[in-house]
């Protein structure tokens, strides 16, 4: 008769589709299981982490794994690296959340390692209007055809 041998403690965990909405990256659980299945996420598991470049705050080339389902879990020190309106997030899990909480308790799950270049926003191109500006009056129209006309 053989007796069980008492493993180590593992890290707590966490799905990484639950991970990202509680840290309100996607509005809803479905969302974030669409961007996990898409393929569009890279994980870079703490163990690879902890002795590189990553851990002192600069992202390095670390050999991250692509998630392909959303039940693949997350724990603490973890590196996410995935696409969001329009760049691309370098995340850093610090804790795993128990709750949805509003904004200023999800960003504190997280630390964002995205180069500052990164994260400057491009200007609107031509032809675009400020949310609120209301409809074009008719020269502002014209100017706008001529524009489009030599672009085009």
């Amino acid at each position: 008769m053989t007796t069980p041998v008492p493993s180590a403690p593992e890290a707590p965990s966490l799905r990484l589709d639950k991970w990202l909405w509680q840290a309100r990256f996607c509005k809803s659980r479905s969302l974030a299981s669409k961007l996990c299945v898409a393929g569009q996420i890279r994980l870079a598991p703490a163990s690879q982490v902890e002795g590189g470049a990553l851990a002192a705050g600069v992202p390095t080339l670390v050999a991250p794994t692509l998630v392909a389902k959303p039940s693949q879990t997350v724990r603490p020190g973890d590196v996410l690296t995935f696409a969001l309106a329009g760049q691309v997030r370098v995340i850093r899990i610090l804790k795993l959340g128990e709750r949805r909480g509003p904004a200023p308790e999800a960003r504190t799950l997280y630390q964002d390692l995205t180069p500052p270049q990164s994260r400057i926003r491009q200007e609107p191109g031509p032809g675009t209007r400020a949310p609120g500006s209301g409809r074009p009056t008719k020269r502002e129209r014209r100017a706008l055809d001529r524009l489009q006309e030599d672009e085009g």
